[in-house]
């Protein structure tokens, strides 16, 4: 075993129905160092949050069949310890505001900038990547 001052891995669960989203954005969060699952409905993140333990789920708020708040509901109550960041490209404040008081501890519009999403996983997964830094509030 070596001695790393490296965190480990942050395990991510990707949940969005747009699979080349899921798969471009997946990519360059590897490229991080970030762990990431891909999936690609709602149900199938369901599965995937009961079997394995994440870090972090990224959920996009707008899916067929179930979408991110249905998705969200179930994870509070089975999993309520797994931190949930909400994405949404054609969600409305009302949505992102549903998705934050169902317990989203951030919920960012698409496009976003990758460096941005890297510190709300990272401080979601509980790794702090700028010791020292204020979180911010857009009031």
């Amino acid at each position: 075993m070596s001695n790393s001052t490296h965190p480990k891995p942050i395990e991510l669960l990707l949940v969005d129905d747009e699979a080349d989203f899921v798969r471009v954005l997946a990519k360059r969060l590897e490229k991080r160092g970030i762990r990431v699952t891909q999936i690609f409905s709602g149900s199938d993140a369901v599965h995937a949050f009961l079997n394995k333990d994440f870090d972090v789920m990224l959920l996009d708020l707008k899916m067929e069949f179930m979408d991110g708040i249905e998705v969200m509901k179930v994870a509070k109550e089975l999993r309520p310890e797994l931190p949930v960041i909400m994405i949404t490209g054609h969600g409305s404040v009302e949505e992102a505001q549903m998705g934050l008081e169902c317990g989203a501890v951030e919920c960012l519009p698409k496009p976003y900038e990758l460096e941005e999403l890297l510190v709300k996983i990272q401080e979601a997964a509980g790794q702090n990547p700028s010791a020292g830094g204020k979180e911010s509030s857009d009031g």
